[in-house]
């Protein structure tokens, strides 16, 4: 991937995904305004800015899995990117102009305004958050080397990161002052204007840039949907798989408890990288979504609930600004350390990285507690941005690297535990292993010097076998399977979907506890303390994560 052609092209890939997060960042940035102006109270707001998050949260692992079975002639992974940027162009034609479709409906009045609007907020933090799933599994068909996916990952950082911060510029542009505004209307409609201009460019761009290999790699299909055992031809079973939407209906219908054990019965290696993403995660996003307020009452001693031009509410917004500004330093800084990530881990390892990005977390986290000074919280919460960079990167470059070698670190009850003559082999010890056939003398060559697993078609009855990079079977014929359905067959589109997921819960759990913690303890420096425990958690559980085969050993 070296010269700067390969590196122009993945600009261009990753292009909808800085789409996607400038439309995510500016719409749910300017959606409380919106509905606090319809009538909707403050209480309520929260609860609608959790729609999106909770179907994601349902939905994505049907749609990841969907994707590493879908067939169709646009690829595997294009098709649902195509589906749900149809829902968030939808939603940002809805969000402005919720008004004007109400006003179709005599019967409605504000109330269907209301509707309106919390439909367009849903579908935008729906779609929006799960179109990234099969973004994230495009790049890991299309770069199949380590460093090329570390590259790939790393740029797909940046463009997130970059996102962010343009997100993040444009509500806080004057839209109403300019030329746009003579023909479209204010504020809200210039803004959304200018996003489905940005967004519909972005997924011209990433679609005609990407080009899916061909689908042989796609995993089968579940039984009850195999021509001859499910009563349909073989053509329409191929319909089904070829349509988005069918093959998600159909994921739906047939393979839903087989994906949800899947979701449940993860790996060990994937089980250690998720419990580590998930406190990361709640770490970084209890950071994010409470900083603003914490500068304000904490940092300033404004009011929010002061009358307007009175000093305290003058203090209350001059640190909401100075709060946005330090969030600002912190997409501005995980865009440079998104940059740097491929050099970082390749001269300190993928280890190393994660953890001292907890660590210098944790550390701001702790400082921004202690220090009323603003100068330097500023500084701290631009140190955060290589946390947010990292989590963005490293947990996907090292499920790549799972599926890559999945019979190294998926392995089956078979492949963990190989009886010989009533004689357990552990599979720990597969490396440069050779057992040998008392009768026959048969000899099965378990590794390679590279570690990676030979199976003959004798070994069929006693191995599983060898997989694809998205864990597709490239035997004729599969073995009986001891763990529950989809263990061994995992797609990659599944264990990302898994990891997007505690993307997710990390939004949750803080607006739901994180309101009673400060009223317990009276004080918005809670929210900091609360992201600085969470930060110490992690760098525990980051130690147990798998990031090389010497780890499966410990």
């Amino acid at each position: 991937m070296s010269g700067w052609r390969s590196q122009w092209r993945l600009v261009l890939l990753n292009s909808l995904t800085c789409g996607l997060e400038i439309c995510v960042a500016a719409g749910i940035t300017y959606v409380p305004p919106l509905l606090l102006e319809a009538g909707v109270e403050e209480q309520y707001m929260t609860m609608v800015l959790g729609i999106g998050p909770v179907l994601g949260l349902i939905f994505i692992p049907l749609i990841g899995s969907a994707s590493d079975h879908c067939n169709s002639s646009y690829g595997r992974r294009r098709p649902f990117i195509w589906l749900l940027s149809l829902g968030v162009l939808l939603a940002l034609l809805i969000i402005p102009h919720a008004d004007l479709l109400a006003a179709y409906f005599s019967w409605g009045g504000c109330a269907l305004q209301v509707a309106f609007l919390i439909l367009g907020v849903g579908l935008l933090d729906f779609c929006g958050q799960v179109c990234f799933t099969p973004l994230e599994a495009l790049l890991s068909d299309l770069y199949l080397n380590e460093e090329d996916c570390n590259q790939a990952f790393a740029m797909f950082s940046f463009m997130v990161s970059l996102g962010g911060c343009v997100g993040y510029l444009l509500p806080a542009l004057d839209w109403s002052r300019g030329l746009l505004s003579v023909y479209l209307g204010g504020q809200a409609e210039c803004l959304f204007f200018m996003l489905i201009l940005i967004f519909v460019t972005s997924v011209l761009i990433t679609m005609r840039v990407s080009e899916e290999p061909p689908c042989t790699t796609a995993l089968e299909p579940g039984p009850l949907l195999e021509a001859g055992r499910c009563g349909v031809p073989r053509s329409c079973c191929y319909l089904l798989k070829s349509i988005p939407l069918l093959c998600l209906l159909r994921t739906c219908w047939s393979m839903t408890p087989a994906i949800y054990r899947s979701y449940c019965h993860v790996p060990r290696v994937m089980r250690q990288l998720c419990m580590a993403q998930l406190c990361s995660w709640m770490a970084v996003m209890s950071f994010m979504l409470f900083y603003t307020d914490f500068m304000g009452e904490g940092l300033y001693e404004g009011m929010p609930s002061a009358a307007p031009g009175t000093a305290s509410r003058q203090r209350y917004e001059d640190g909401i600004r100075m709060g946005s500004l330090g969030l600002f330093f912190q997409c501005a800084t995980s865009t440079v350390f998104s940059l740097l990530m491929s050099r970082l881990v390749r001269h300190f390892g993928s280890r190393r990285v994660y953890l001292s990005s907890m660590v210098s977390f944790t550390i701001s986290a702790l400082v921004i507690c202690m220090s009323k000074s603003v100068v330097l919280v500023s500084l701290m919460s631009a140190l955060t941005g290589f946390a947010y960079a990292t989590l963005q990167t490293l947990p996907y470059t090292l499920t790549c690297h799972y599926h890559k070698e999945m019979e190294v670190y998926m392995p089956n009850k078979k492949t963990k535990n190989m009886l010989k003559n009533g004689i357990a082999v552990k599979r720990d010890s597969i490396t440069h292993l050779t057992a040998m056939d008392e009768e026959g003398g048969l000899t099965h060559k378990l590794g390679d010097t590279k570690g990676h697993a030979i199976f003959s078609q004798e070994d069929s009855d006693y191995y599983p076998p060898p997989h694809g990079q998205n864990g597709s079977s490239l035997s004729a014929t599969a073995p009986e399977q001891d763990e529950p359905e989809g263990y061994e067959k995992r797609g990659v589109g599944l264990d990302f979907a898994i990891l997007d997921s505690t993307f997710l819960l990390s939004q949750v759990f803080p607006t739901l506890f994180m309101g009673m913690i400060v009223q317990f303890t009276k004080s918005v420096t809670a929210y900091m303390a609360s992201s600085a425990i969470f930060g110490i958690i992690a760098i525990y559980l980051a130690n147990q994560i798998i990031f090389d085969q010497k780890d499966l050993n410990s």
